[in-house]
């Protein structure tokens, strides 16, 4: 073949694959009107929680109600969920109307025992949010579970954030693309979010970048208890529209400046707990996936004689135990990276090549370096 019809046929090719991608931003933009997510009653259709107006029965006021908003509980889940003690702490709630509430909310939210088969009913209604990554997505069983929280861990630039702004964007997307309906929550303690990156993403997905921007909640954290607080928001704002994802990006930055010696472990612990704890309820509550990132420190123990890769991610056990899913996280050649299920009640464990490229996270391709 000559140089000219070589260069003549490349330019075809491209206009080709143009002319493709057109087309499936056309096909994406008419389902995403078919949607139309962000209408009030899909969001009833939607939501997987009980107001927390429906207790306002049989002597539980209004002004009761509130108190228990301004107390962070937005749901009949969350009164249901909260021990009788934190209940009593609220100024107004009385020990006899910590009672009314817990039994009136315990008749509206299921807690009691039920069967294996009906709760295999209910996993199998849950739904995965996709990484935009083929192999990603199969590791993971079909991507980002929901009611759940994932814990991504690894060195710098090994991917945890960018996996983050591509989930901000696909959460949006129908269910129908391996999206959630909803929007996003994103609380950065690093300061690493870049707004810029979700045009791309967004873009690739078929959606107006102005509207995937506007579907995005973000705050910066400054401290630990400023992190802990936020959830409080995120509760009230979940409470009062649809959102499918909730991030924290990184969830140990602020806990190592914040406590530091072996002196405040034990404070620093407990404070994680309760954090992991609130961040579970969310999910739980609000029927969200929740994604938090973090860092890996050096394995000086014993261990590490036996471990060709001596790196331990933060929060010792209060994490291990807290995160549904655990996934590393390590550098590749060029773009691309590694996912390996490190923990997981469900998957087993194994690994995959993904790659980071402008519009996202993706699968590698021939020509990467």
């Amino acid at each position: 073949m000559s140089q000219v019809e070589e260069v003549q046929t490349t330019q075809g090719h491209s206009q080709l694959m143009v002319s493709r991608t057109e087309e499936q931003m056309e096909d994406v933009q008419q389902r995403i009107q078919e949607t139309d997510f962000m209408a009030e009653e899909d969001d009833v259709a939607l939501a997987a929680f009980v107001p927390i107006e429906k207790l306002q029965v049989n002597g539980i006021t209004s002004g009761d109600i509130k108190k228990l908003r301004e107390s962070g509980l937005h749901t009949a889940e969350a009164v249901a969920y909260a021990p009788r003690k934190d209940l009593m702490e609220i100024k107004g709630i009385s020990e006899a109307k910590a009672d009314k509430l817990l039994a009136e909310a315990s008749r509206l939210v299921p807690m009691g025992f039920v069967t294996a088969a009906d709760f295999h009913l209910r996993r199998n209604e849950m739904i995965c949010l996709t990484t935009g990554s083929k192999n990603l997505d199969t590791l993971l069983g079909g991507g980002i579970e929901t009611g759940s929280i994932t814990e991504l861990f690894g060195e710098f630039r090994t991917g945890k954030s960018q996996l983050c702004h591509t989930l901000a964007v696909t959460c949006q997307i129908p269910l129908d693309m391996g999206g959630g309906e909803g929007k996003c929550l994103y609380i950065d303690t690093e300061g690493t979010f870049r707004p810029i990156r979700l045009v791309s993403i967004a873009q690739r997905f078929g959606l107006d970048p102005d509207d995937a921007l506007n579907n995005v909640a973000y705050a910066r954290a400054y401290n630990a208890d400023h992190q802990l607080k936020l959830l409080d928001a995120a509760a009230q704002m979940m409470s009062e529209s649809r959102f499918s994802l909730i991030i924290v990006d990184s969830i140990m930055a602020l806990y190592r400046t914040d406590f530091s010696g072996r002196g405040e472990l034990s404070a620093r612990q407990m404070h994680l707990a309760k954090f992991m704890r609130s961040l579970q309820r969310l999910a739980d509550q609000f029927g969200v996936a929740a994604v938090v990132t973090n860092q890996v420190v050096a394995q000086v123990d014993g261990g590490m004689m036996f471990n060709p890769d001596p790196k331990k991610p933060f929060g010792g056990n209060i994490m291990a135990h807290s995160s549904t899913t655990r996934l590393g996280f390590k550098k590749g050649k060029g773009p691309q990276r590694y996912c390996k299920v490190v923990d997981s009640p469900c998957l087993p464990e194994a690994e995959c090549v993904f790659a980071i490229y402008e519009d996202g996270i993706g699968d590698p391709r021939e020509d990467d370096d």
